[in-house]
């Protein structure tokens, strides 16, 4: 899930590549609903082996009231910290790349 703020709007969203699609929104590559509220801090992620049940998992969530949202937030994250901060820090290991 993506905030702008701790107890901020809220997004739900599902992908194969979790770094990928919150770089992509962090850098507002992606036009629409989180673009537009400037939803960058990940607050809450999910990890499943097969999309079909990441899909089910998503539209569960979203069916949800904003209160059971938060609270599946705030019991992981109680701090609302942006789990994907350290992400842009990281250096890839020189030997990994190509060239």
């Amino acid at each position: 899930m993506l905030t702008n703020k701790p107890n901020g709007t809220l997004y739900t969203g599902v992908t194969s590549s979790l770094e990928r699609r919150v770089r992509e929104h962090q850098s507002g590559l992606i036009p629409g609903f989180t673009k537009q509220y400037g939803l960058k801090r990940l607050v809450y992620f999910e990890e499943y082996r097969d999309i079909l049940d990441a899909i089910d998992r998503e539209k569960e969530i979203k069916g949800w009231l904003r209160i059971k949202k938060t609270a599946l937030i705030r019991a992981g994250n109680p701090l609302w910290r942006n789990l994907a901060e350290d992400w842009n820090r990281v250096q890839m290991d020189p030997s990994l790349r190509s060239g």
